[in-house]
């Protein structure tokens, strides 16, 4: 199965639709600002803290991005 199958499988079961090219990269490379900061595990719940909180993946990154900067 490949990441775009999963996606798109996971995200009709919890009902959302998956996310756009350029969503996945802003995601992606805020996820590697967060593993690169700390440790690989802050990619993945901090991705997870972003969804949970409703924002756009463009806020999220940015909001990483300040967080690391130390703003």
């Amino acid at each position: 199965m490949t990441a775009e199958e999963l996606l798109e499988r996971y995200a009709a079961r919890v009902g959302v639709p998956p996310p756009t090219p350029a969503e996945r990269e802003t995601l992606l490379a805020m996820a590697g600002v967060a593993a690169h900061a700390s440790e690989r595990l802050a990619a993945p719940l901090a991705c997870w803290m972003a969804g949970r909180a409703g924002l756009a993946p463009e806020e999220a990154a940015r909001l990483v991005d300040e967080v690391v900067a130390g703003a």
